[in-house]
């Protein structure tokens, strides 16, 4: 009796040092925003805001809905400038599929969107680049047109990319 008690007692520490282990290795979401200066030309403006799906309606009001049907679990934005100049923000939502994000990249792609390869798909406009990677939907958009203003966010975009 004495070894059947001593067995079941190592049967609950293992499961319990399983647990904890398992608890210890939970992987932490990446952060996508680059720091300042981590990007040629870009500083970072604003500290990260993140809203939770629940939520998005307080960030994005008309379109927490469309992202809520998609997948969101929740969405983080900063602000950045260019050269002390251009203003954009980042917006970085994270859905609980790969679908999800890709589901939100078309809906927002339009014919005079032009291709860019960036994560697993990519669009650009004169203001904005908008790509998804994994579960990932990235949204960056210009506050003015600029002549360097589409290049200075792809190389945000590419900065963010590298993050994920």
């Amino acid at each position: 009796m004495f070894s059947s008690w001593k067995s079941n007692l190592t049967m609950v520490l293992l499961t319990l040092l399983s647990a904890f282990a398992l608890a210890g290795c939970k992987k932490t979401p990446p952060d996508p925003f680059p720091a300042s200066g981590a990007v040629a030309g870009w500083q970072k403006s604003s500290a990260t805001r993140t809203f939770a799906a629940r939520d998005l309606w307080q960030y994005i009001d008309g379109e927490a809905e469309a992202y809520i049907r998609a997948g969101v679990i929740s969405a983080s934005t900063s602000d950045y400038k260019y050269q002390g100049q251009l203003e954009a923000t980042v917006d970085v939502y994270t859905m609980g599929a790969a679908s999800g994000a890709g589901a939100m990249l078309d809906k927002q792609s339009t014919r005079d969107a032009q291709a860019v390869a960036l994560g697993d798909a990519g669009i650009a406009y004169e203001q904005s680049v908008l790509f998804r990677k994994g579960p990932h939907l990235v949204r960056i958009v210009a506050f003015e047109a600029t002549p360097q203003t589409q290049q200075a966010l792809l190389a945000l975009a590419h900065g963010v990319e590298a993050r994920l």
